[in-house]
């Protein structure tokens, strides 16, 4: 089977040219295909399909095998992937688990459409919304002092996540209202160098709280430097982009 590999900011990913559907889908494949000493590798594996309102579906899967909910990076480099194969030009549309999505390839840079927040609740010691997958943010004044692990571990089996889990988000204001972030990612089960929901999530959740004032925010997470820019109107945040680059590492094929 022939897969490429991008990252984004960090956050890599097994990508497979799914359009004739030859690809078996099994969490026990998937799973050893991204494990990082007997396969290729990767916080997740995300599948490229034919879809006929769009120019293309995207399918993702965690490095634990299961499909799951929207991934922000896995988005912007299915995107720099869909624009390699010559799939589209650089203005496409595509399906994924959460709806629609619109994207723009713009050099280096790949701006992502994300979906409409519509609710965020707003507690004492955190906020959580969903982001096309549900982010836990809790803000501190040093991300680099958080034991994101073992905090975000407990953090997203306990209340009230449970069994259904959240990520969760570990954010610093920086004095020029940019932020740093570090993520516990449920599904890849550890910190990964980068979230593009959560860093959607974190500008949001920074905006509400008044930590900063403008709605074009730059974001550093491990693995790179992102930005999210939206619109506020009757609290709910809408024409969301999170924006950054996608990059091809290599390509090979691997014997499932």
């Amino acid at each position: 089977m022939k897969f490429y590999k991008y990252q984004g900011a960090g956050n890599d990913f097994v990508m497979i040219d799914n359009r004739t559907k030859d690809f078996p889908i099994d969490k026990n494949i998937i799973e050893k295909i991204c494990n990082r000493n007997f396969g290729v590798g990767g916080d997740g594996l995300i599948l490229l399909e034919n879809d006929q309102a769009s120019n293309f579906r995207m399918v993702y899967f965690n490095s634990d095998g299961n499909e799951s909910t929207m991934c922000g990076n896995g988005g912007r480099c299915i995107v720099r992937f869909a624009h390699d194969l010559q799939v589209t030009d650089e203005n496409m549309t595509f399906n994924a688990i959460d709806g629609l999505h619109h994207a723009v390839v713009d050099g280096d840079t790949i701006r992502l459409q994300m979906i409409d927040v519509k609710e965020v609740e707003d507690h004492d010691r955190y906020l959580f919304m969903n982001t096309g997958s549900p982010h836990h943010v809790q803000f501190t004044k040093s991300v680099k002092d958080v034991d994101v692990y073992n905090l975000g571990k407990k953090i997203r089996n306990g209340s009230p996540y449970y069994e259904e889990g959240s990520n969760v988000n570990f954010v610093e204001i920086l004095p020029n209202q940019s932020l740093k972030i570090r993520t516990y990612e449920r599904g890849v089960e550890n910190e990964t160098l980068a979230c593009g929901t959560g860093i959607t999530a974190a500008a949001i959740a920074s905006y509400i709280r008044g930590f900063v004032k403008n709605n074009n925010i730059y974001v550093e997470a491990l693995g790179g430097k992102l930005s999210v820019n939206f619109e506020e109107k009757n609290n709910t945040f809408e024409n969301v982009w999170l924006n950054g680059p996608a990059v091809r590492v290599f390509e090979g094929e691997i014997e499932i």
